[in-house]
């Protein structure tokens, strides 16, 4: 995960970068377990993407000036992308993926082409 590689070389205290499970979630927030517990954090994501992690997912988290959150959750459906391809997918089983040569696959039906 490349948020992941980036903290690990540019943040010098390194117990500013946690991870841990998510053992709840309530109105948009988690709580991971961790070296410590994390109560009531926010979840990060890039704009426009807003998202919950499930729990029992591994979660990434930073400490900031504005206190601690949750950045991500570590990829395990990364299998059968390329590099340069975005998948988006539920807990439930959706799924929406974007290839290189154009193609989309909405739950595994392939749209349009080059």
């Amino acid at each position: 995960m490349w948020l992941t590689s980036f903290m690990a070389k540019n943040i010098k205290d390194k117990k500013a970068v946690s991870a841990g499970s998510v053992t709840a979630t309530r109105d948009g927030r988690v709580e991971v377990d961790s070296a410590s517990r994390h109560l009531n954090l926010p979840v990060v994501a890039p704009y426009g993407v807003v998202y919950v992690p499930p729990v029992g997912e591994q979660a990434v988290l930073v400490s900031t000036s504005m206190g601690d959150a949750c950045v991500g959750v570590v990829n395990q459906k990364a299998q059968g992308l390329s590099p340069g391809e975005l998948m988006l997918c539920s807990a439930g089983g959706a799924s929406i993926v974007l290839r290189n040569d154009g193609t989309v696959l909405i739950n595994g039906t392939e749209f349009g082409g080059a």
